[in-house]
């Protein structure tokens, strides 16, 4: 007797369904790409216990007739390819016809569609088919999943908490929206409203209707075009910063995507403008030839192939890094309360209770507040975009006015902040960040030269390392001599360093030296002559540099000054925190209640 034998359907798409149905985010995705890929610009979205008990999606797309109604709930049904070639010029988010069949294998499905005249009404259970008839139904589809994994309790147990649930499928509608700003998205749950764009066509508009308007006034307008990609969309400035990666949104051909490299691509052109632990807020588009592109890689079609990567993110690189050069980038103090965030704020009588570090992340903020009394109000999408928008026309003039701020310091305060005047108010500087930043472009610069400058130590320093690490540093001993290094053997495991680079500081030659040895040894796996060299750069320039309750002097903190306005980037230190803090005069006013509006 055979043991090998053909499994059902019924089988096959439960199966199926553990690749394509994940979660109840997995189940919305299919559901509402295809309602998009169905030309809706209307697409509502209505969970019952986070989708748990019911997910129901509404749109005013085509809809479809009785017999494609059957039909697309069969394993591998698709009105997207038809032949072979097809998958080399995809335009569509489905193409696939496996997610409504694995919905269906493990779930209670009804579906209401019609094309605008007789509508139709199927109703499935578990794979099984149960109603087929005619039915009363508006130009559009409603698909209701009831029960999903009711058939299959191994996978229902492994479902999250009802609020673990919805923040995925809430994360998952924003993106969608970000990626069609023309459709209006509503999520409701519970019959509370969660999510709502209107459809406006204009991203920003949908960026500030998701996220708000402390970040949609901080974005900065990107655009380039070369021969294979066209790349647009939104980046925030470094004062817009996040814990993890959630608001970090690519989308290529209006697919959203999941890219390790693009991913990767994004944050480093951030380098130079944030501490590694933080990543931006970015909307970022990439249109390019479907033949350039394999999204056929995984059944939730989630990570995309490039034929041209390293042009891609090349390209990322420089436009974000040019978007944020070209910004001006000294963050300024808003005692505002219309800038902060829900969470930021607390109510008391007629006083709103305001934090004082907007300048920090929100997972940074302290609890040390001051009392402001505004009137409560609403910014306005048009508020916001004139805020993005209005320093665009002349910022490589405002930059360079930046560069060259006269400014007087008059105070220092913890022996950390330098408390200096200009023009544009009282400014606060980190007198730590600010000689780091000055450090960091001295150490770059002396790296790049040809000639390298080199002291010759009185006394070598030895090293003695295990064996697995004195072999990554023998490997890459090409690396240290061409920064300036003379480095011989010396016994067992053991180097000796006779000449150094004359950027290192004396008196910190010893720890300087085991910092780049330590870096060397944990990036030798995975070596990148640029990072290494960058981390370098970082480590030396925070040793080298003043410290937090390090004594200096008013003198001191002038020169200081007018060094880190020589900087190429004056505006961030080496890891990128904010160099300077700028109060204008109309702030510190509203501060004191000298002005009340």
């Amino acid at each position: 007797m055979t043991r090998i034998h053909v499994m059902s359907d019924t089988l096959a798409n439960k199966i199926a369904a553990g690749e394509v149905v994940e979660r109840i985010a997995s189940v919305v995705k299919e559901l509402v790409e295809n309602s998009i890929d169905a030309k809706s610009k209307n697409i509502i979205v209505d969970l019952i216990d986070a989708g748990t008990k019911e997910i129901k999606v509404t749109d005013d797309g085509v809809g479809m007739d009785k017999e494609d109604a059957l039909l697309a709930f069969e394993r591998h049904a698709t009105s997207k390819i038809r032949k072979d070639e097809d998958l080399f010029f995809i335009n569509t988010l489905g193409f696939r016809g496996e997610a409504l069949a694995s919905i269906a294998s493990v779930s209670k499905v009804d579906l209401r569609t019609s094309e605008g005249e007789v509508g139709t009404h199927v109703h499935i259970e578990g794979g099984k088919l149960i109603e087929n008839e005619s039915c009363d139904a508006r130009r559009g589809t409603i698909i209701t999943i009831d029960d999903l994994f009711y058939n299959t309790p191994a996978r229902l147990k492994y479902l999250k908490s009802d609020s673990t649930e919805l923040a995925n499928v809430t994360q998952y509608m924003e993106k969608l929206a970000l990626a069609n700003p023309s459709i209006s998205f509503t999520l409701t749950s519970n019959s509370r409203k969660v999510v709502y764009t209107s459809g406006s066509g204009d991203l920003l508009k949908v960026i500030h209707e998701l996220y708000g308007y402390t970040i949609s006034s901080n974005m900065i307008g990107i655009s380039y075009s070369s021969d294979d990609f066209d790349i647009s969309g939104y980046i925030c400035k470094p004062s817009i910063l996040k814990s993890n990666r959630n608001h970090m949104t690519t989308l290529v051909n209006g697919r959203v995507v999941k890219n390790v490299d693009i991913n990767r691509a994004i944050n480093d052109g951030y380098r130079d403008f944030k501490p590694d632990i933080k990543y931006p807020v970015v909307v970022i588009n990439i249109e390019t030839d479907p033949t350039l592109i394999d999204v056929n890689i995984h059944p939730s079609k989630a990570d995309i192939k490039f034929s041209k990567l390293e042009e891609l993110t090349n390209i990322l690189l420089k436009v974000i890094d040019e978007g944020l050069r070209k910004t001006l980038l000294v963050q300024t103090k808003e005692v505002n309360v219309n800038v902060v965030a829900p969470s930021m704020i607390e109510k008391d009588n007629n006083t709103i209770v305001v934090n004082d570090d907007l300048f920090k992340t929100e997972e940074q903020l302290q609890m040390d507040y001051t009392k402001v009394e505004v009137e409560e109000k609403e910014h306005t999408f048009e508020e916001a975009q004139q805020l993005v928008f209005e320093s665009s026309d002349d910022t490589k003039e405002i930059n360079e006015d930046i560069k060259r701020l006269d400014l007087t310091p008059v105070g220092i305060v913890m022996q950390t902040f330098i408390i200096a005047e200009g023009e544009g108010g009282m400014y606060i500087i980190d007198q730590h960040a600010a000689h780091e930043r000055i450090n960091y472009e001295m150490v770059q610069k002396k790296m790049q030269e040809e000639n390298v400058n080199k002291k010759i130590m009185l006394f070598p320093l030895t090293y003695e390392f295990s064996p697995s690490d004195y072999q990554l540093i023998m490997n890459k001993i090409d690396v240290l001599e061409s920064l300036g290094f003379t480095i011989e053997e010396f016994g067992i495991n053991t180097i000796a360093i006779k000449e150094h680079p004359d950027w290192l500081r004396e008196g910190y030659e010893d720890t300087l030296i085991k910092h780049i040895l330590d870096i060397l040894i944990e990036d030798a796996v995975k070596f990148d002559r640029m990072k290494f060299l960058k981390r370098i750069a970082q480590t030396t320039a925070c040793k080298m540099s003043v410290r937090a309750h390090e004594y200096i002097s008013l003198e001191q903190a002038k020169i200081l000054l007018d060094d880190l306005f020589k900087c190429e980037n004056p505006y961030n230190c080496a890891h990128g925190r904010p160099t300077i803090i700028n109060y204008s005069a109309y702030e510190l006013d509203r501060m004191f209640k000298r002005v009340m509006n």
